[in-house]
């Protein structure tokens, strides 16, 4: 019997770490990654890149859209000002 349970603490000991790390997994797959041909890497789109965008936009004094809405012109010219404010820039630490 001790045995048995034994066998059963490992297995869920090693269950464990791998069930976190598919949870991580899910969470980044949820946000898309935009690349940034000019700086050559990746932004993660989420909650505080949309935030960053649209303060981009209320600065520029630019009509309020969404980034899908945003033609290549525009996703580049914030991209620009992403880097030129490294207070908020939110890059991909996978940068290619």
């Amino acid at each position: 019997m001790k045995y048995f349970l034994g066998m059963c603490m490992l297995g869920a000991s090693l269950l464990v770490p791998v069930a976190v790390r598919a949870d991580d997994d899910q969470h980044h797959r949820d946000e898309k990654r935009y690349y940034d041909r000019d700086a050559k890497d990746w932004h993660r789109w989420n909650d505080k890149e949309d935030r960053s965008y649209h303060q981009y936009l209320g600065e520029r004094h630019a009509p309020d859209h969404e980034w899908v809405k945003a033609n290549k012109k525009e996703q580049r010219e914030y991209f620009r000002w992403r880097h030129t404010h490294p207070d908020v820039v939110v890059v991909d630490p996978d940068r290619h």
